[in-house]
């Protein structure tokens, strides 16, 4: 029989992932480092000055999210998939890593860290995905005002207070039907996301899925 299409085996791809899980293994260390993220300095920072200041730390999805990520990708096949909250790009190989396998679609992703997207299309570069991924460069309320074509999956990993104003901003590119995944359920600042989603007046069905730190699986109705 034929081998199936499998690209998060594929060496390059392997690699890429292994070594920035093992970065971000460390990110509680590295976080320490910096007294300019403490929690009690957070409320007084700008999103690009604590992207400025986390650019050092990974925040990734778990590997278990990751390998869920690319099932519901593969499943549902989605033309166009946009990620909030690149980081490093480990959620984005995943998302990426997919949309390959399925023959078709794109991956649009944002990062507002400029330490963080360089790195991010460098790994890209190397893994042979960059050409289905687009790296948004900047605060995601701004880039992504100008997408104009239909999101068909949409996955939420930036800054928890930003996810709503992200996913409002997308809504009239929401189709029924689509999925719509947000990262860390347990962060108290997802909070009002959440509340929003699992109303379904506000025309979402939702589902916390335990895995890490919880996604919520919200299909658009």
């Amino acid at each position: 029989m034929p081998a199936h299409p499998y690209t998060l085996a594929e060496p390059r791809v392997c690699a890429a992932l292994t070594r920035m899980f093992a970065a971000a293994a460390r990110d509680d260390e590295t976080a320490a480092r910096s007294r300019s993220i403490q929690p009690d300095r957070r409320g007084s920072l700008t999103a690009q000055e604590l992207a400025d200041a986390s650019q050092e730390i990974y925040m990734p999805i778990s590997a278990d999210g990751g390998k869920l990520l690319y099932n519901l990708i593969r499943a549902t096949k989605p033309t166009c998939v946009v990620e909030f909250g690149t980081s490093y790009g480990i959620s984005t190989l995943h998302l990426a890593a997919a949309v390959r396998d399925n023959g078709t679609g794109q991956v649009i992703t944002t990062e507002m860290s400029r330490t963080k997207a360089a790195s991010a299309r460098t790994t890209f570069a190397a893994t042979g995905l960059d050409d289905v991924i687009t790296v948004l460069e900047g605060d995601a309320l701004q880039t992504l005002a100008a997408l104009r074509e239909p999101v068909d999956f949409l996955f939420l990993d930036g800054w928890k207070d930003l996810c709503l104003p992200v996913l409002e901003l997308l809504e009239p590119h929401i189709a029924p039907g689509t999925l719509v995944v947000a990262d860390d359920v347990v962060l108290p600042s997802l909070g009002p996301y959440l509340d929003y989603v699992r109303d379904t007046a506000n025309g979402y069905h939702s589902v916390t899925f335990p895995v890490d730190d919880g996604l919520e699986i919200s299909c658009r109705l």
